[in-house]
């Protein structure tokens, strides 16, 4: 069933439900330098890699052992001084391991968040 939820930021919102919904379209790509991160003490980021095949999906995430507390973020490509990367960048996350799904019941992987830093995996 189709609903509507606030964005605080352009990328990723928290979500308690694990279920596809549609979104108004995704905002331009980004600009170069434009992706700002909050981190510092105990919040960190994650960034999730793609191809350009990715685009517009939502890729949710969740603290390990917490499958109810998820949040997502759209992939978006982002345009780097002679070149172009697909990616959907979750900020801020606390510090900790999360779980990054396939879909609403499978599991892709396991990354870490380091605290005042950025995790990074390879969405393959």
């Amino acid at each position: 069933m189709p609903h509507t939820h606030p964005h605080a930021h352009p990328d990723a919102h928290p979500d308690t439900h694990a279920h596809a919904h549609p979104h108004a379209p995704l905002p331009a790509p980004s600009r170069e330098g434009s992706v700002v991160l909050e981190i510092g003490g105990e919040l960190g980021a994650l960034i999730i890699h793609t191809g350009p095949e990715q685009d517009g999906l939502e890729i949710e995430v969740s603290p390990v052992g917490d499958t109810r507390h998820r949040t997502h973020a759209a992939v978006r490509p982002r345009h780097l001084a002679g070149r172009t990367l697909h990616c959907a960048v979750i900020s801020p996350l606390a510090a900790g391991e999360y779980t990054v799904w396939r879909d609403a019941q499978t599991a892709a992987a396991t990354v870490g968040v380091p605290p005042g830093g950025v995790g990074e995996h390879r969405w393959a």
